[in-house]
């Protein structure tokens, strides 16, 4: 593989729906031992409950016109998340307070997935941190991210397509923005907190 850009637009990937994707990333987290990753616009998908799985992938089924494939995504989805269960494997998750906020899903699925989340503040495969609204950033958000293992491979997404990057100079430039927000974010109770001021707020809204 020629180093660069390869980018897979999403018109082509979803031909045949959301889980050929999803079965494509068990694959590549399978084969990796560390991952550091920023989500800004929702929960990381390896952490995320089947239910808040399932309103995401109608959504984007809906946008992109692509097959409704929904339960068949969810349950690769969920398969993807074992990485967590095996010896040895480390997630490095940061994630923008905006996205414990995104509405995507109704609040009575939203309070049990950032319930799930708080949870994972402790679990030992995981390192995650929040970068909360307040944190003085010298980068902005910015799209979500993927780093594989040793800087071998990192994987961003746009509306259009899936970018996989795996030029040297590039994947240090993506490094470089994991590390400034990480050095924003906040960890173990702190994070908890800002996870739980998120639910607080699904009770000051109407439900539906």
């Amino acid at each position: 593989m020629t180093s660069g850009t390869h980018i897979r637009p999403w018109r082509r990937e979803l031909a045949s729906g959301h889980r050929p994707v999803q079965e494509k990333w068990v694959e590549l987290v399978a084969a990796a031992r560390t991952i550091h990753t920023w989500e800004s616009g929702l929960i990381s998908g390896m952490l995320q409950t089947p239910d808040y799985a399932r309103h995401v992938f109608m959504h984007l089924a809906e946008l992109q016109n692509s097959p409704k494939d929904t339960g068949d995504a969810v349950r690769a989805r969920m398969r993807r998340q074992e990485w967590l269960d095996q010896p040895g494997n480390t997630l490095h998750l940061l994630m923008w307070e905006g996205a414990l906020r995104a509405r995507i899903c109704p609040p009575a699925i939203m309070a049990a997935q950032l319930d799930h989340l708080a949870e994972a503040v402790d679990t030992e495969s995981v390192r995650l941190g929040i970068v909360p609204f307040d944190a003085a950033l010298k980068v902005p958000p910015g799209d979500g991210f993927w780093i594989f293992d040793d800087d071998r491979l990192v994987i961003t997404e746009d509306w259009h397509a899936e970018l996989w990057l795996d030029d040297a100079d590039t994947i240090a430039t993506y490094r470089r923005v994991w590390q400034t927000l990480y050095e924003a974010a906040v960890f173990g109770a702190d994070a908890r907190q800002v996870i739980q001021s998120a639910r607080g707020s699904l009770g000051t809204r109407d439900r539906h």
